[in-house]
């Protein structure tokens, strides 16, 4: 029988509205079903821990209560288990904020099972792990560890799951592994099946980005249209027990699923197509085969798979320098020639105060920012183009946060001392983070998965 696996997430802050269409057209087709959330990127995890350690009881995903209310009902009479890294820092704050989410909406017995385990923060503040290619001259010891995660695989989403869990919080594991594991669960292929693996991996890493398989980022106006893309749909696979994989989306939604948008999204990330890494399982995508079979439906073939690597990757976070920001506007005619001078005068005033940051640049948005360099190659070069409006933008980077907001805050003083038509100035400053690979043997990983109802969950809550 087919197996349907839709997607409700591609990252943290994705649209809210996204998973209704989803879980509707999962219920309405009567199939055994799940739909898993993927909300972790390396940077968002190192956010999390940072919100833990200002609030034990925060540091999962901050959509994840928006999310879930408006299908965790349907769902949850539906028999369709919904899966998601939502724990990011903290998956049994996480598991709690479910439990009061599912008692307001009538669910007692919700059975929420949290994955924990992925948080080696000990062994590397140990210094047991060497840096995954480093980069030569860099000491992290300079740098305060802010935190470390593992990437965990699909075993312990799927235990969660053969343990009757109905929501599965975890923290950090490999954006495949949320599908993975629903599939071997339903199918009960055998852990060493590297092709069906490949088959799960597969298919996790075509939905894991939300509506990137759908048209998102595949759409381009004018050279690759998409229909209604303010009611973007989200995918949906079908599997079969004989290894099928069709990628669609629910009827009535926007975007579009075609081999075009299939194959970017298939060799999106891909350092290499026929061995990409995994916890799970090496994939090989180089004989693989997409055919569109249908409106809105193309189906794929041919994925092989080698077995799981020794090792699973680890990223510890570091607290980084601080980022300084401003920006303002000049508009009007010879907007680019005052637009010129006026970033070099920012540049010069950080010199003249004796700031000391360690780099800085100066953008103009709407001529050259994404592609130019820090010296302002193209925007100091000669050009024809006379644009009527520019936005400036100064960046700076220093190691202490006085330093880059008294450089960002120079903006301001251009309302009085800039050139002529300059206004809308702002500034803020951010501290950065700086993200190392390691590798770590994965018997060193021990995940640990708790099974409670919403309601034993929020007695224990009570209880703390």
């Amino acid at each position: 029988m087919t197996f349907l696996l839709g997607n409700g997430a591609g990252f943290s802050g994705d649209r809210v509205d996204a998973p209704i269409p989803v879980l509707r057209e999962l219920v309405a087709r009567g199939l055994p079903a799940a739909m898993f959330f993927e909300t972790l990127a390396e940077r968002t995890i190192a956010l999390a821990h940072l919100e833990r350690r200002r609030d034990p009881n925060a540091g999962y995903e901050p959509m994840l209560e928006r999310l879930l209310r408006p299908i965790l009902a349907d769902a949850f009479h539906a028999r369709i288990p919904l899966l998601g890294n939502w724990g990011a820092a903290n998956p049994a704050a996480g598991g709690r904020a479910v439990a009061r989410l599912a008692l307001g909406l009538g669910l007692p017995e919700l059975r929420i099972a949290v994955v924990e385990g992925d948080d080696v923060t000990a062994i590397v503040a140990g210094g047991q792990l060497p840096v995954h290619e480093a980069d030569e001259g860099l000491d992290l010891a300079a740098w305060n560890l802010i935190a470390a995660n593992a990437y965990l695989g699909a075993e312990p989403l799927a235990e969660a799951l053969a343990m009757g869990a109905d929501v599965v919080v975890a923290g950090r594991v490999s954006d495949p592994a949320l599908a993975i594991a629903p599939i071997m669960h339903h199918f009960g292929w055998a852990w060493d099946d590297w092709d069906r693996l490949a088959l799960g991996a597969a298919c996790g890493h075509l939905l894991e980005c939300g509506s990137q398989v759908t048209g998102g980022v595949y759409w381009d106006p004018g050279f690759k249209d998409i229909p209604d893309p303010a009611t973007i749909g989200f995918p949906i696979a079908e599997i079969t027990a004989e290894g099928g994989l069709t990628i669609t989306k629910p009827p009535g939604t926007g975007g579009v699923v075609n081999p075009q948008v299939v194959k970017e999204q298939l060799l999106y990330e891909l350092h290499d197509p026929a061995a990409y890494l995994t916890p799970d399982v090496v994939l090989d995508i180089s004989e693989a085969e997409v055919e569109q079979t249908g409106p809105d439906r193309v189906a794929l073939r041919g994925f092989r798979g080698h077995p799981r690597p020794e090792t699973l990757k680890v990223t510890a976070s570091f607290e980084g320098s601080w980022l300084g920001e401003g920006e303002v506007s000049v508009a009007g005619p010879n907007a680019l020639a005052r637009a010129r001078a006026t970033a070099d005068v920012l540049l010069r005033r950080l010199r003249l105060r004796g700031l000391p940051v360690t780099r800085a640049r100066v953008d103009l948005i709407g001529l050259a920012s994404v592609h130019d360099s820090d010296e302002g190659a193209l925007w100091r070069a000669p050009t024809a183009y006379e644009p009527p409006e520019l936005r400036i933008r100064l960046a700076v980077e220093a190691a202490d946060r006085d330093a880059a907001d008294q450089a960002a805050r120079e903006v301001l003083a251009l309302l009085c001392c800039g050139t002529a038509g300059t206004g809308g100035a702002r500034w803020r400053v951010t501290p950065r983070i700086l993200t190392r690979s390691h590798l770590l043997l994965r018997d060193r990983v021990q995940p640990r998965i708790t099974l409670r109802t919403a309601s034993e969950l929020a007695q224990g809550e009570l209880a703390r």
